[in-house]
């Protein structure tokens, strides 16, 4: 069945961190340095040569030899490894133990804008409506359904109640069979991303006896509702095989249906939007190759819709006749969409249905019975168009600066309607169900703020920061408009860069903490996403890689001419590849930045690239290059990896680095490295770890643990601006 459960706009994480201090007015956290004493990591040198290069790394040792283990248990670390880790906890907490009254202030600001009982519009699926909600207090969803408006709830899957006695809990998919009678659920209680999936009977609430181990989480119901498919991860975390599984059998007995040779592509599960076919798809966001399945013969074995080309990405959906793709073949940079016929859609049957228009950036499809909805952007700015068969097009009208649109879809195929998200820096979110043929549009929901929202308090701009090369970087800019442009304000700036990443300009109830306090808050949409289209990602990978620090600097320079800021008032802030950028980036300035936080950040790029036993590398190798094979390539990667280019004896801002022990995406070791050989080879700082020994790549699942995370990373922040007893605005509406 299609996703009915749409979750809630995700709260963006946007933290924040350090401050480069002076004499005159340091911040209290660096003041507080004189009577702590930080962690001092043992030296065991370890030589390196690669091509002939020698590099030594005093830090390796806190990579566990049994990393793998560790992900699935994090009690076998070792003992030396985990004193250190804890011995970094302490040191972080006695830091900013004075920013506790702080940290609860932040927590209970960001949960007041929350509705805590919280529903997501219902989506229609044959006879029920699906959603979910959030009961008060709640820390996890509640997966339910009804027949209609007003008609008796029945609960699906209770997040609250299946958490209990679980330290980490975190719910990949609750999915309802195409009949309606049954759920497969999948959980992680450890944080390693390795889902268990169960069976549960919705009527009788019985548990069918299989357990699916060591699974990515997804599941894709065959139409009989008699079986699914699955894919399993290997010890290394890659998803390596899709299963069928029948209910009632064992999984040792579950069928082969496809099996990935290359470590160097990803598998993913999906269905088309017409219910018909099973989508295997195999990618490393750089090229790709798809098979389907009928869902209405499971047993049936996977057909190729087309070989996989080096460098060329294609994906798939169907309606009737044909197979609608949406590809960058034939040197379509930014993409256009061809159809295939279902009998034979081999390229030689490509046509073109919409062509490649350069600038154009066509991001994805969805198809209905009568209609195919598209999703396009440019220069930063998203466009939801409308299409008929026979290509007449029209596109959702929004009028704003800089905003964000999402794609819910809808839960059937044979329908009129479409479901879309609105929302800006300073809007929050709305939620619209749209008439592809009559243009008629349905608000159904607009995010409440409970403690009050006045969006008219807010200034949203989209400048165009010059880089050093000429290309101009978008950057979205939230303040008050009370807050002067005459660089006395502190700015937060955000940034990604990678993997044709975008970030979209969304609504954050959590960022508006720090706005509220006079804060300028910044994204820069820089080289390596894909703001401006695919070659801007092109233009930030590579050889090329070095554009998004630059780029990333050059905004800050940018914002700071036009007064938004000045320089050494800027905190950069960004997670896991964004952990790279900001490490780069004040590698090459570390007078620009008041400070520096790197979430889970992918600091130690060239060890990292060259370890082919670690579960992410072989996929990466189309981003970064491949050192191992490639001395030119090492070359790339050694000029700019964040923990082989910190200057010695040089003054770095104070920096914040967080980690997760369970993470398998940034392995726990990379932040930790990291914060040890900043303490050891240059002044200033302070330099803090935090790291979580119970949770991976994304922290915590639970939605207030996440607001104490972010309380944490914005105090720092606050604390290291000098803002910790600002005041925030007060909100005479709450709209």
């Amino acid at each position: 069945m299609r996703r009915l459960f749409l979750t809630f706009s995700a709260l963006t994480l946007m933290g924040a961190c350090a401050s480069m201090t002076n004499t005159k007015d340091q911040p209290l956290m660096v003041k507080r340095q004189a009577d702590l004493v930080a962690p001092i990591a043992e030296k065991r040198p370890l030589e390196i040569i690669q091509h002939g290069i020698s590099r030594t790394d005093n830090f390796a040792w806190l990579r566990d030899d049994n990393w793998q283990e560790v992900l699935r248990d994090p009690s076998v670390l070792k003992a030396d490894i985990r004193e250190y880790l804890e011995a970094e906890v302490a040191y972080y907490e006695a830091s900013t133990e004075h920013l506790d009254g702080l940290r609860k202030t932040l927590f209970e600001e960001m949960r007041g804008r929350i509705k805590e009982d919280e529903t997501s519009v219902p989506m229609r699926d044959g006879p029920y409506e699906y959603y979910v909600r959030y009961r008060e207090g709640g820390n996890y969803p509640i997966y339910a359904r009804r027949t209609e408006e007003g008609a008796e709830e029945q609960v699906l899957f209770d997040g609250d109640k299946e958490s209990e006695g679980s330290e980490f809990f975190n719910i990949s998919d609750v999915d309802a069979s195409p009949d309606h009678e049954l759920i497969a659920y999948s959980l992680d209680r450890v944080g390693s991303e390795y889902f268990d999936i169960r069976i549960r009977n919705v009527a009788t609430g019985e548990e069918f006896a299989e357990t699916l181990t060591s699974t990515d989480g997804g599941v894709v119901w065959a139409a009989d509702s008699k079986s699914f498919f699955y894919i399993e991860r290997d010890d290394n975390q890659r998803p390596k095989r899709v299963w069928h599984h029948v209910l009632g059998t064992e999984s040792s007995t579950d069928r082969l249906v496809y099996e990935e040779a290359d470590d160097a592509m990803f598998l993913g599960l999906g269905q088309t939007s017409s219910e018909k076919y099973l989508i295997v798809g195999i990618g490393n966001g750089v090229t790709s190759e798809a098979y389907v399945v009928p869902l209405d013969k499971p047993e049936a074995e996977p057909r190729l819709i087309a070989p996989r080309v080096k460098d060329e990405l294609y994906d798939v959906d169907h309606r009737g006749d044909y197979f609608y793709i949406h590809t960058n073949a034939d040197d379509a940079v930014d993409f256009k969409i061809v159809r295939a016929p279902v009998d034979n859609p081999g390229r030689e049957n490509w046509e073109d249905w919409l062509p490649h228009q350069s600038g154009r950036y066509i991001s994805g499809l969805v198809t209905f019975k009568d209609y195919l909805v598209r999703m396009e952007r440019e220069n930063a700015v998203p466009r939801i168009v409308i299409s008929d068969y026979d290509g007449v097009a029209h596109p959702i009208d929004v009028d704003q600066a800089a905003y964000a649109l999402g794609l819910d879809g809808w839960g059937e195929f044979d329908t009129e309607w479409v479901r879309y998200t609105y929302e800006s820096p300073s809007q929050p979110e709305q939620t619209f169900d749209y008439n592809m043929k009559t243009k008629e549009r349905v608000l159904r929901k607009t995010q409440e703020v409970p403690s009050g929202h006045n969006p008219d308090l807010y200034q949203v701009d989209m400048i165009m920061a010059k880089a050093r090369d000429g290309e101009e970087i978008p950057v979205m800019v939230l303040r008050l408009k009370s807050v002067p442009l005459d660089g006395t304000a502190p700015l937060l700036l955000y940034g990604y860069g990678s993997y044709g990443a975008y970030i979209p300009d969304s609504f954050s109830t959590s960022i508006l903490s720090m706005v509220d306090r006079g804060v300028v808050y910044a994204t820069a949409h820089i080289r390596g996403g894909s703001a401006k289209g695919r070659q801007w990602y092109l233009d930030g990978k590579l050889a090329k890689k070095n554009n998004s620090f630059t780029d990333f600097n050059d905004s800050a320079h940018a914002l700071i001419d036009l007064g938004y800021t000045s320089k050494g008032n800027i905190v950069s802030y960004g997670g896991s590849a964004g952990g790279l950028l900001v490490g780069a980036s004040v590698n090459l300035e570390p007078d620009l930045f008041a400070g520096v936080m790197g979430a889970v950040p992918f600091i130690d790029v060239i060890n990292t690239i060259s370890d082919d036993t670690l579960p992410l590398t072989p996929p990466e190798w189309d981003q970064w290059g491949n050192p191992i094979t490639s001395a030119e390539e090492y070359g790339w990667i050694a000029s700019y990896s964040p923990y082989d280019n910190i200057k010695p004896g040089v003054a770095y801002p104070p920096i914040l680095a967080t980690g997760g022990l369970a993470d398998y995406r940034v392995t726990y070791w990379e932040p930790a490295k990291w914060i040890a050989r900043l303490r050891d080879e240059t002044t200033g700082g302070p330099f803090l770890l935090r790291m979580n020994m119970s949770a991976g790549h994304g922290g915590s699942a639970a939605r207030f643990e996440r607001l104490d995370e972010r309380a944490h990373l914005y105090g720092f922040a606050l604390d290291v601006m000098n803002k910790i007893d600002a005041e925030p605005v007060a909100h005479n509406s709450a709209d």
